[in-house]
């Protein structure tokens, strides 16, 4: 498969690709731009572009689909709500994968202040209808995602999958695997009280 503006390869082995959860933090969204058509294994010609309204009815299948394979419930109103994100909110970006423009595949990114450097991009969902998966659709969004962090300014891309996915056998061959790091997430318990203001430790300025 090669990129017809660009002569970059991308091909692959597998292309089922995971929902990741994310913090909504970014900055302002540059001007749309596409990374120019591809020619898949299909022989059709593939475009990524960032999502429309009038993409609305197909995103919701494919966003369904998605939840549907990692066993995740949600209601009407939270598709509603995240569309409303995509197109609304400056910080988080939606783009699709479009073949013979029919979108065949979605992500969701956004970028965010660091401590350290001066900021990163998370790739919150990839995925890609089963149909026409193993093509190199997924390794040409993540591209595209890629490029878009890097002239963003925000070189870093990153994401997060489980530890058995199929999709790791892609991701070990675009990304750099991180051993030893562990992801926590505070819990909430409905017995646990917080600390009193004059238990906590003072913060140092």
């Amino acid at each position: 498969m090669t990129w017809r503006k660009e002569s970059r390869l991308v091909s692959d082995d597998y292309e089922r690709v995971e929902a990741l959860a994310c913090s909504m933090l970014g900055r302002a969204r540059p001007h749309a731009h596409s990374a120019g058509p591809f020619a898949g294994r299909m022989g059709a010609m593939v475009e990524i572009n960032f999502l429309t309204e009038s993409d609305r009815t197909r995103w919701e299948d494919l966003a369904r689909g998605k939840d549907a394979y990692f066993d995740v419930e949600r209601g009407d109103e939270s598709y509603e709500r995240t569309w409303r994100r995509l197109l609304d909110d400056e910080r988080i970006r939606g783009i699709a994968a479009r073949l013979d423009g029919r979108i065949i595949g979605i992500a969701h990114y956004l970028f965010h202040a660091s401590v350290w450097y001066s900021g990163k991009c998370y790739l919150a969902d990839l995925f890609v209808d089963a149909e026409v998966r193993r093509q190199g659709v997924a390794t040409a969004m993540i591209d595209w995602v890629a490029r878009d962090a890097k002239e963003h300014g925000t070189p870093s891309l990153y994401w997060n999958t489980l530890e058995d996915a199929p999709a790791r056998a892609l991701y070990d061959k675009v990304g750099t695997f991180h051993e030893g790091f562990i992801l926590y997430t505070y819990r909430r318990g409905t017995n646990q009280s917080p600390p009193s203001p004059e238990g906590l430790p003072a913060l140092r300025r």
